[in-house]
């Protein structure tokens, strides 16, 4: 199996406490959409580079956000012109130190996520996700996984986690 699904395959007993954390994260009980959340995982893993992740959540964020594969194609591109809000872009800048290293998150970049009206949860929330993706990142390439070339793999999983969640992979 491509990907981090071989990994879960490989190793189940670290696949569900790995799952049930991206279900939390991704899709539990938040005032940033889904769609927001899978977002920051796909910029993470774009500046990781990994491109297993990177293709699989812009298509699980683009399956969740209004305006789809086109604003992720824009954050990826460059968070700090994407038409995103202002306070998405400061928890994106703060999801960028957090990949450059956990040191880089300034009390300055705390504080103008504040100021965008960014909570103290989504803060939290925010460099989480971006500390848990350098960590799925680079258990991926590590491990150097298949990689599908083939988008429709790619949308497939997005209807997958989507409807059913990410606890349901460690099961599928």
């Amino acid at each position: 199996m491509p990907g981090i699904r071989g990994l879960f395959a490989f190793r189940p007993e670290t696949a569900r406490p790995m799952n049930a954390l991206a279900e939390v994260l991704l899709r539990g009980d938040s005032t940033l959409t889904r769609g927001e959340r899978e977002l920051i995982a796909a910029y993470v893993s774009g500046l990781n580079a990994c491109e297993y992740c990177t293709a699989s959540h812009s298509a699980f964020a683009a399956a969740q956000l209004p305006e789809g594969t086109e604003l992720v194609d824009a954050v990826r591109a460059d968070a700090a012109t994407a038409p995103v809000t202002p306070k998405l872009r400061a928890l994106l800048a703060i999801a960028a130190a957090v990949q450059r290293g956990g040191k880089n998150v300034t009390a300055s970049l705390v504080t103008a996520a504040k100021s965008e009206g960014a909570t103290e949860l989504e803060i939290h929330d925010t460099v989480l996700i971006a500390a848990a993706f350098c960590m799925f990142n680079r258990y991926v390439d590590g491990l150097a996984t298949d990689t599908p070339d083939d988008d429709s793999f790619y949308a497939g999983s997005a209807e997958r986690i989507v409807e059913r969640g990410y606890t349901s992979v460690a099961d599928a």
